[in-house]
């Protein structure tokens, strides 16, 4: 991280009041509209529960959020002509499928706008660009879209595409000598799109759709948390893990055994995801419902926060909490994929859902 933020309350105590004492240092991530704007934004301000916070335009938009047009925070005074030039081509035409050739046929050395990009916004302009066309993809994905539209449509003519882009995200294994025990992640294909999972040599960690938004800071935030680094690779639990997954999508089995690795949860977060396991197949419980099993009915919102904190997604079935009307409420797949797996799970048998080896 470029810089250690506050907690997200404060932050979000100075989004409201429009304060300017982060400017530059923190940016807010808004859920439901998938834009990112400054704290100082005058646009009507999100809830609570749909915001995040990263220190840096590059986590923004590598979490596949896209910049706001009012408080345009792209915008810096005092930078080179170019980046507002390409910026303002990208803004014309984010779908636009940008290369080097592309900035050469306009008159631009890659050479100096790759510079440029990188000291302003701490990415390239092109990785800038292939980010919009990623998160169009989500967004249509979001809205009901078959993956395969939505992969041609973000650029990538293969699954093999997808996968580079896997390896552009998990980044290149560190040099082992730093002494640290390795985290190691894979892609597995699943009928809702690829799912990314990192696990150690026993325990699982992480299991997200790729699409995820919040993915890229997902991964920063576990590899702090355990003072590891992620590379590609497969272990024992991801085996298990995969062998499994197919058997949940296949309607044989709705049984995960995979160990889990959930220390990095707070105590109130894992008493929560215990009774999101909880949750027989089949069946959803609301934010209150699992409040007042709590003994607090006070604690909805916390318990709201908690669901949304899972990072092992299926496996602890945050899916299956729907709001108190029975409206499917947020999920950080896309209500789409929701409704896909609480439609999947009714016609499964309902045998239960076990956890074991929980760490």
């Amino acid at each position: 991280m470029l810089f250690d933020l506050p907690n997200e309350d404060t932050l979000y105590d100075a989004l409201i009041a429009r304060s300017s004492n982060y400017e530059g240092l923190a940016y807010v991530c808004v859920k439901t509209t998938g834009i990112f704007c400054r704290l100082t934004c005058p646009a009507r301000k999100p809830k609570r529960e749909n915001t995040l916070f990263y220190d840096c335009i590059a986590t923004c938009m590598q979490s596949g959020f896209r910049p706001c047009r009012r408080c345009k925070p792209l915008e810096q005074p005092g930078r080179e002509p170019v980046i507002d030039e390409l910026l303002n081509a990208l803004d014309r035409d984010p779908a636009a499928r940008w290369t080097e050739d592309d900035l050469v046929r306009k008159g631009y050395d890659p050479s100096t706008v790759r510079r440029a990009f990188k000291r302003s916004l701490g990415m390239t302009f092109l990785d800038i660009a292939r980010c919009r066309r990623l998160g169009e993809a989500a967004r249509q994905l979001a809205a009901g879209a078959r993956v395969i539209d939505a992969q041609f449509e973000a650029g990538y003519e293969s699954a093999s595409g997808f996968r580079a882009a896997f390896q552009r995200l998990i980044r290149a294994a560190p040099v082992l000598s730093q002494n640290r025990e390795l985290l190691f992640a894979d892609w597995f294909d699943t009928p809702l799109g690829p799912m990314v999972a990192v696990a150690d040599q026993t325990h699982l960690h992480l299991l997200e759709f790729h699409d995820r938004k919040g993915l890229p800071a997902e991964l920063d935030s576990l590899q702090r948390k355990t003072r590891s680094a992620v590379a590609t690779g497969r272990t024992k639990a991801l085996d298990q893990i995969e062998a499994e997954l197919a058997a949940y999508f296949e309607g044989r089995s709705a049984m995960f055994r995979t160990p889990l690795a959930l220390a990095g949860g707070t105590a109130f977060e894992r008493e929560v995801w215990k009774r999101l396991m909880g949750i027989p197949v089949g069946e959803t419980r609301a934010y209150g419902d699992l409040a007042r099993e709590m003994e607090n009915p006070q604690l909805v919102r916390a318990v709201g926060r908690a669901n949304g904190a899972n990072r092992l997604s299926i496996v602890i079935p945050c899916h299956r909490v729907i709001g108190a009307d029975g409206s499917l409420t947020g999920y950080g797949g896309g209500l789409w994929r929701k409704q896909w797996l609480l439609r999947h799970e009714g016609k499964m048998r309902p045998k239960g859902l076990f956890m074991e080896g929980v760490q």
